[in-house]
């Protein structure tokens, strides 16, 4: 088993807290195109209040441990690791209660290059479980706008685990899959479910626009989000989002296995 120890010690060799490689600059462009309430950067989230530029400071200082002066405008950001391990915790939780009562979800990443292995082991061990892992629109056409211009992508999964593709030549079933920030395709997802009469998932699981666009929706959402990526903090802290895991999402797929054996021995799935 995977000691708490061990695992901050983890988090901070392999930069997922601590100084982390997501810069400075790259974060506060976000939080001031949060709160300009650029669709690219609220990606699915409607906010409630109005968030100046300093109150997403603020929040991501106390939700990340990004620095809270907004005079700091370069270098690398930095995460809390006792911040990520509390957030894990939660999410944990959330996972064995959906585990427990058998519910059905459903898992999606707009980083299917890094965290696709992540998901996938949760969406095995939900399985394993009694879960129903739900995969509906499979091969629908989803229009994204990118900063390329408009992109037809379709939907696929990876072992249960929902991706977007943007050249119909990749083959269905096989990595990579696209990068994106964008809630079509949950929205997309969610609709095909509710079209097919269901069933429709008490939890869903993923990053990016696939937290919040089901949160938004009302769907139980938990995921990870990096110190670039306001939206799910904000959603957290208007209870749109369940649970938001601050961490580098940028690094290389094997540093996230550990994060995986914590996690699945805190929901009790361990295997």
């Amino acid at each position: 088993m995977l000691s708490v120890g061990a695992l901050r010690a983890h988090l901070i060799a392999a930069r997922l807290a601590g100084v982390v490689g997501t810069s400075r600059e790259a974060s506060l462009r976000s939080y001031r195109l949060f709160a300009a309430r650029d669709p690219r950067v609220l990606i699915g989230i409607d906010p409630q209040r109005t968030w100046r530029l300093r109150d997403v400071i603020e929040l991501m200082a106390d939700r990340c441990g990004v620095s809270a002066d907004p005079g700091y405008v370069s270098g690398h950001d930095v995460i809390d690791p006792e911040r990520t391990l509390a957030a894990l915790d939660a999410f944990a939780e959330r996972i064995g209660a959906a585990a427990h009562r058998r519910a059905p979800v459903l898992l999606g990443t707009g980083h299917p290059h890094r965290l696709l292995g992540f998901y996938v082991a949760l969406a095995d061990a939900l399985s394993a479980a009694g879960c129903v892992v739900l995969t509906p629109a499979q091969g629908r056409c989803v229009d994204i706008t990118t900063r390329f211009g408009l992109r037809t992508c379709n939907l696929d999964y990876v072992r249960r685990v929902a991706i977007v593709r943007e050249s119909a030549d990749e083959r269905p079933g096989c990595e990579p899959g696209a990068h994106t920030h964008s809630p079509l395709p949950v929205r997309t997802v969610l609709a095909a479910a509710a079209e097919a009469g269901g069933p429709l998932p008490e939890l869903v699981i993923g990053d990016h626009g696939w937290v919040c666009g089901a949160g938004q929706l009302g769907f139980e959402a938990i995921g990870l989000a990096d110190t670039d990526d306001p939206a799910l903090f904000v959603g957290e802290a208007e209870g749109v989002v369940s649970v938001a895991v601050p961490l580098d999402d940028g690094v290389r797929s094997p540093y996230y296995r550990p994060l995986t054996r914590y996690v699945l021995n805190r929901a009790c799935l361990s295997q």
